[in-house]
């Protein structure tokens, strides 16, 4: 299924990473951290639309992203994202939500990288939000670990409901040290396990994009704003950084 999307993905990439080079001033850390084969989550905070843009560009290795299903509905975004890798997914839950992580396990199975943002959409706020359980699940499926990625700068380049980017602006890309399932397999089934391992990447993502951390979702208002049934903590993400501490947390 996830292999009909993509047809176009290395013409755009070859289209796409030239002109971002020109256009932005890019600095890439610890690229060393994405593994040169084998399956891979590529999991970065999510601040712009044009995050999605950027990753493709830096990375040698095809990229297949989940992308909300609304755009399917647009005819401008309805050919060119899935030709480009994406697959859609119904944010509303159920069998089609389950359809596009199948998929999603189907891009890791065949040894391939396959990107997801945690925050489950763009934050409103400029917070690092409390990450959904979903990539943690994916990869005790799958066996494929998670690699952590901080943007800076994305931000500036295209704020939230602006319709285009500002050129020549700078972006740093960072790359964490992979989150292996392996070391968490032994608590699979535990309940609690799914809420940890998220916990413990959004504070690898905290650490390299620099982003205030709220533990709330993210989510949309009218206003562009959380919800005011949503208040917004802003206490910092407590380090769950080895098996030892999530063991000893308890707490999900």
């Amino acid at each position: 299924m996830a292999r009909d999307a993509g047809q176009l993905y290395w013409l755009g990439k070859a289209i796409n990473t030239p002109l971002l080079r020109f256009l932005y001033r890019i600095t890439i850390k610890g690229i060393e951290n994405v593994p040169a084969t084998g399956p891979a989550i590529i999991a970065p905070n999510h601040v712009a639309f044009i995050d999605s843009m950027f990753l493709p560009a830096v990375l040698d290795r095809r990229i297949t992203f989940v992308g909300k299903a609304e755009y399917m509905d647009d005819w401008k975004t309805k050919y060119i994202f899935p030709a480009m890798g994406m697959i859609p997914i119904d944010r509303t839950g159920g069998t089609a939500s389950q359809g596009a992580l199948d998929a999603a396990a189907e891009v890791l199975n065949r040894g391939e990288l396959f990107g997801i943002y945690p925050e489950g959409t763009r934050t409103r706020t400029g917070k690092l939000h409390k990450g959904r359980t979903g990539v943690a699940r994916l990869a005790m499926r799958t066996g494929a670990p998670i690699i952590p990625v901080g943007f800076k700068g994305t931000g500036d380049i295209q704020p939230a409901d602006a319709p285009l980017p500002k050129p020549f602006m700078p972006v740093k890309i960072s790359f964490g040290r992979p989150i292996d399932p392996a070391r968490f397999r032994a608590r699979d089934g535990d309940p609690l396990l799914y809420r940890e391992m998220t916990d413990e990447l959004m504070f690898e993502i905290q650490q390299l994009c620099g982003q205030e951390y709220s533990h709330e979702y993210a989510s949309k208002g009218s206003d562009g704003q959380p919800p005011a049934s949503s208040p917004v903590s802003s206490e910092p993400l407590a380090p769950v950084r080895s098996s030892a501490d999530l063991l000893a947390s308890g707490s999900g």
